[in-house]
This record gives C-alpha cells, structure tokens and sequence, in this order.
C-alpha cells in the first residue's frame, strides 16, 4: 500500500485520521462537480482538526490519502472501477484503477491503523434478498474489520429492516447520534427504532475506549448520523421518486452493483438535483462527525 507521507505522519504521531472511500467520487456524484466536491469532503475533516485519507487504487496500488494528480485521476478516469474486498487484488495485479467501496475502504483502513472512517450511506441488504441473496458485502466485512463507519444510515432503496437485522447478527453495534431513529439517508428518520443513542463525541470516544478494552473493537461500529433536517428530501418527493425508481430498476433488469449507481442517478435526474444537494450534504457533514470522534478519541489514548 502507498501511504501519503502526510497521513503516514499522522499515524507515526498518533494524530487523528479519517479514512474517506473513493467510489462516492467516480460513481456517486456527477461530473465535473464530484472533484470539487471530493476536496471539499477533505477540507470537512481538516476543519474539525482530522487528516484524510481518501482511498483508491492508482495504476494497481492501493492509496491512502490522494494527491491532486490521484484525485483527478479517479475523478474523471472512465477505467475507474468499483472496487470491493474480493476485487482489490485483481485490480492490483492487472495495474488498473479502482474506486473502493466501504467494504474495500474499511479492509485497507483498517490494515493501515486507521480506525475511523466516514461515507455517505451504508451498504445492506437489498430489497428481493429472500429471491436474489443480493447483500452488500459491506456487511459482511464490518463483521470481522476494527473500524468505526459514520455514516446518514442506509439508502432506501435497500430493506432497512433486513439489513438492521444482519447488522445484529454480525455483531455490528449501531449508535445513532443525537437520534432515536435509524437514518434513511435522504431521510433523518427511515422510520425504524434504534437500541443506543448517544448525544456527543465524547460519549462515542468512550465507546470506543471500552471496545478496545473489552477486545469487542474487531467488529466494526456504524456510528449513524442523520442528514442535517434543512438538508433532508422532501419526503413525498422521495416517495414518488424511489416507487418510480425501482419500478424503473425492474424494467430495465438493472441488478447486483450496478443497483446502486443506477437508483443514485435516477433520484439526481428526478429530482432535478435535490437529492444530489441532500447527498453532499449528508456527506459533509459525516466527514466532520468523523473527524469530531477522531479528535476526541485521539485525546482518551
């Protein structure tokens, strides 16, 4: 792995860092504002005092952290593809370029000592699981990697109810911060309840403190942050968009990964560009709660 020196610094001094995924970059957000907004999301982190590490694959090494030359590479590249755990080594050895998924950026992350880490929604279980068995492996990797993911909950295009579920099987703790309620990422509330609420950095610091000490830090912990409410969809938009959406997703026989990006630019085209503000939003402010937590850690060690 290439380590930028100034995230390479930060570990070596025990400075807090925050792991960024890449795939939000080249198949999230439209171009050409998904470089400017990719900056942004790093500026996030450096105004709350953290370093970022946004990860990808450059010519077949894994990166963390991205010069400008890398960004804009993963950016505007049309080879850039979504790289998950079971493709990183393919990539690798063919020396292409690939944009890391959570499962991906939590898995180099964490082998880099990095252990928080912030995205934009969480990936789950789909909706026609019990037919398709289509489930994000971000799941099945929080399961067995030590890292804390910040994350505005799931998409709603996926079974929130399902995936809680697996989340609870895998041993995956879930805090909502300063919420009762289980984020929908467009939405603050996806209308399920959570166990643990917790209303402060600080308090989530602590959890982390007590992960380590009870040896329970090898799962992961989804810290979910909803999407600040001025910047939440409007929800019966949200309604008639993802009921339009997928009926269109079944028509066109869209399946597996390319489930995601195709709903994501369903709802940008729709919407005329709101859920794309509600996105950047939601990451944004991810990346600072994030950063926040990385902050506050770093002073308990």
């Amino acid at each position: 792995m290439q380590v930028h020196p100034e995230v390479a610094e930060a570990l070596s001094r025990r400075r807090p860092v925050v792991a960024l995924e890449s795939t939000i970059i080249s198949h999230g957000l439209p171009r050409p504002e998904n470089l400017a907004i990719a900056r942004q999301i790093e500026q996030a982190v450096r105004d709350a005092g953290a370093v970022p590490a946004t990860i990808a694959v450059v010519e077949g090494q894994p990166h963390l952290g991205l010069d400008d030359g890398a960004l804009a590479a993963v950016a505007s590249r049309d080879d850039v593809v979504k790289v998950s755990v079971r493709d990183l080594a393919t990539v690798a050895a063919r020396s292409g370029y690939g944009a890391t998924t959570v499962a991906a950026t939590a898995h180099l992350a964490a082998r880099a000592g990095i252990t928080l880490f912030a995205t934009g929604g969480l990936g789950g279980v789909h909706r026609q699981a019990r037919d398709t068995w289509d489930e994000s492996a971000d799941l099945t990797t929080l399961s067995r990697t030590p890292i804390v993911v910040v994350c505005a909950g799931v998409k709603s295009i996926l079974d929130v109810a399902a995936t809680l579920e697996r989340l609870e099987t895998l041993n995956v703790g879930v805090l909502g911060y300063r919420t009762d309620a289980f984020p929908g990422f467009y939405l603050a509330d996806s209308g399920h309840r959570l166990d643990w609420r917790v209303d402060s950095v600080a308090e989530i610091a602590a959890v982390i403190r007590q992960r380590r000490e009870l040896g329970t830090e090898k799962y992961g912990l989804v810290v979910a942050n909803p999407v600040p409410p001025q910047h939440e969809l409007d929800r019966q938009l949200h309604d008639a968009t993802l009921a339009a959406g997928l009926a269109a997703l079944s028509e066109a026989g869209v399946r597996g990964k390319d489930v995601t990006p195709f709903l994501l630019e369903f709802f940008h085209r729709h919407t005329h560009g709101a859920s794309l503000a509600t996105n950047v939003a939601l990451v944004l402010n991810n990346a600072r709660v994030a950063a926040e937590i990385a902050v506050a850690s770093a002073g308990l060690d």
